[in-house]
């Protein structure tokens, strides 16, 4: 759709909209971001990210920080023996894992950072048997936590690493594709295990909204990686 016919739907003057689009406009009304969510056909998520990108650095929470994983949390995940589980923050930094989870991404050279285990490390077309999904759901989190806080170093940092090392995470953040973590099956490839079907589900901490709770469960009958140890 060219822009001329988004700002004809949404109702505004074509160089109002150009101006929106590039930046230039800093304060639109409510209803004129609405408009232009209407006109593209955004979805509910796509939409939020527009509005989230619209608000004035006032009106931004304040608190985004990279703040440590709850003991709380460390001590539950540590005792799911046959639940691999770890945390990630906006740019999906491995903040904590229990040993589970440690052993099954243990084919990659470091598990740290997903983007980057994903598009950097050899490992990742080999673990993930869906590549480009992964791929796009890695690009699509985190360009839906940069709506949340496009302030962020540590987001614009592994942007910038990633779009420098690997044409195919530079060609997807273009798309501006938004996807939250949610519910999700997914066909890995460990090493020594083999294929491994999982369930995968990721949840919001509470009192850190910037941290996802990520847990895996085999599907039924499929095997997961062994402790730690067994490596």
């Amino acid at each position: 759709m060219r822009r001329e016919e988004v700002a004809l739907l949404a109702g505004v003057s074509s160089d109002y909209y150009i101006r929106l689009e590039q930046g230039r406009e800093n304060s639109p009304s409510p209803q004129v971001v609405e408009a232009v969510a209407q006109a593209l056909k955004l979805d509910a998520e796509a939409a939020g990210h527009l509005n989230r990108l619209c608000l004035t650095v006032s009106q931004r929470p304040r608190d985004r920080g990279e703040a440590g994983v709850g003991e709380k949390l460390l001590r539950l995940m540590d005792g799911w023996e046959h639940t691999p589980a770890f945390v990630v923050g906006p740019a999906l930094d491995i903040m904590a894992a229990n040993s589970l989870a440690e052993a099954l991404h243990s084919g990659f050279g470091r598990f740290g950072n997903l983007a980057r285990m994903v598009f950097a490390d050899p490992a990742g077309r080999e673990f993930y048997q869906e590549w480009e999904r992964a791929a796009h759901s890695c690009v699509a989190e985190i360009r839906a936590a940069y709506g949340h806080d496009p302030e962020s170093a540590r987001i614009a940092g592994v942007v910038a690493e990633l779009s420098a090392r690997s044409e195919e995470f530079a060609a997807l953040w273009q798309t501006h594709e938004v996807k939250s973590k949610s519910q999700e099956s997914k066909h890995l490839k460990h090493p020594q295990v083999g294929d491994l079907y999982i369930e995968c589900a990721a949840f919001t901490v509470n009192g850190a909204p910037h941290q996802q709770l990520v847990v895996y469960q085999a599907g039924a009958g499929a095997p997961v990686a062994g402790p730690a140890e067994d490596r």
